[in-house]
């Protein structure tokens, strides 16, 4: 293929485009061909000018990068890219022994690395890596505008067919006056789905109003619920309206009721029947006209039969019940929910933040006890605490960087001195892409320390290592 600017088509209709810039004329020829083998699109440069006139020209999906290449250089080149194309993955080529290059080029955001002179093989996985992650990304982007523009699920996230009956019940109720029961684990997001309730229906424009059951202090409750007037109790200096009459109108939302005192329960429920409310220490009652929806994390049926909870008032509140799945009966969501925290989250200043594909396989192999909330809070800490653009597996909470064969023991677990040098070296591996000269680094050895100490604990991979052209 000639240095100029060039284009190949294995599929001229295909969805993606690679990019590859290299001044040598073999090494961009291999690229391309590997490329066009994936079935994806290629265009070619020979230099820095090139490859920015054919980013400006043309959609560009992935950039394969020699680091040496004329003349501003594959690290200009990235943050340039980097700057002006935040959706274009780079992956660069590094000659051996500038593996310090490579780390910077990571740092910066470069999405891969590979050293030169490299296998076909090797160069064939990560080309089918980054066209995979930039599929999900796409799909995701569009997912989230899909979401985004959907009347009343603007803070709904997933796809999934569990989420997908939750939106069919929203569609069906919103336009209704029932009332509503919300269950589901902490963190799953009930506030939500009453809120895409109640925005998705004819009360849009008027009051929605949380009670949170949970919070409220026993002694006060009444008075918060249903107001006071002046000089009702010491210290009413002034008349309080309550939540409930806050809420006319328009929607109540009581959550975590399963948390409300017994003596409390009758009230609320005389409240809901008649219609109407009487404030602590006034003689009149006002009337209210909203829609009530629960919600709770606890067994309401068991409550009922333990005399914690009023059957009357949760046959009255259970006229129509959504249950909300945990986030491990859903993890098809992860991807979708990361991405839009990673939007959420990153530096309005700087392009938005990736993950890498090792860290979303942690995420996708965890429970989420805490749901959905905790995976927000995990995302939150680590685009604060990333180096880079990339969050890997290091940037997780230390409870997600162990898992799988490498994990590190627990405190009550005993392991020999061995089995934990293997996990450290086979983990070293995985962080480094596989580049043992890189993994040696990270674990303070010598290559030849790596190389025999993998042969000893690692003999099915002998052959291999013979063969690495970092050897």
């Amino acid at each position: 293929m000639s240095t100029d600017v060039g284009m190949l088509a294995a599929d001229p209709g295909g969805n993606f485009c690679v990019l590859v810039v290299d001044d040598e004329d073999a090494a961009r020829n291999l690229c391309s061909d590997v490329v066009l083998e994936a079935g994806v699109r290629v265009r070619a440069a020979s230099t820095t000018e090139q490859a920015l006139e054919i980013l400006d020209q043309y959609p560009i999906d992935i950039v394969i990068t020699d680091l040496r290449v004329p003349a501003l250089g594959g690290i200009e080149l990235l943050k340039r890219i980097r700057e002006n194309y935040p959706q274009t993955m780079v992956m660069v080529l590094t000659q051996y022994g500038t593996i310090a290059t490579a780390v910077e080029a990571m740092r910066l955001g470069a999405a891969d690395y590979l050293t030169k002179p490299f296998h076909i093989a090797d160069l064939r996985n990560k080309v089918d890596r980054l066209v995979r992650a930039q599929e999900l990304d796409v799909e995701n982007r569009v997912l989230r505008e899909q979401l985004r523009t959907r009347p009343g699920f603007g803070g709904l996230v997933g796809v999934s067919p569990k989420m997908q009956r939750v939106y069919k019940l929203i569609e069906k109720v919103s336009q209704h006056n029932y009332p509503v029961l919300i269950l589901g684990e902490s963190g799953t997001g009930k506030e939500l789905v009453a809120r895409s309730i109640h925005f998705s229906g004819p009360r849009r424009n008027k009051p929605f109003g949380p009670v949170d059951c949970s919070s409220l202090v026993a002694t006060l409750v009444e008075s918060e619920l249903f107001g006071y007037v002046k000089g009702a109790f010491t210290g009413a200096i002034y008349s309080k309206q309550g939540l409930l009459e806050s809420a006319n109108g328009g929607t109540l939302f009581l959550d975590e009721i399963g948390d409300m005192p017994v003596e409390l329960q009758a009230k609320l429920l005389r409240a809901l029947q008649e219609k109407e409310i009487k404030p602590v220490g006034s003689t009149e009652r006002i009337p209210i006209f909203i829609r009530v929806m629960a919600a709770t994390n606890r067994d309401l049926d068991n409550a009922v039969r333990t005399g914690a909870f009023r059957q009357d008032l949760y046959f009255r509140l259970n006229v129509v019940q959504i249950k909300i799945p945990p986030l491990r009966e859903r993890k098809s969501d992860i991807p979708l929910l990361v991405s839009t925290f990673l939007e959420k989250f990153s530096d309005a200043q700087r392009s938005m933040r990736t993950i890498s594909e090792d860290a979303m396989a942690r995420l996708m192999a965890y429970d989420w006890p805490g749901n959905v909330r905790e995976l927000e809070n995990c995302i939150e800490r680590a685009v604060a605490l990333g180096s880079g653009p990339i969050l890997h597996v290091m940037d997780l909470p230390s409870n997600l960087q162990y898992g799988g064969a490498d994990r590190m023991p627990q405190n009550e677990e005993v392991m020999s001195l061995n089995e934990l040098e293997r996990r450290a070296i086979l983990r070293a591996l995985r962080e480094s892409g596989g580049d043992k000269l890189a993994a040696a680094r990270l674990l303070g050895i010598g290559k030849t320390t790596l190389y025999r100490k993998l042969k000893q604990y690692e003999p099915h991979s002998a052959a291999a290592i013979e063969q690495s052209p970092c050897k």
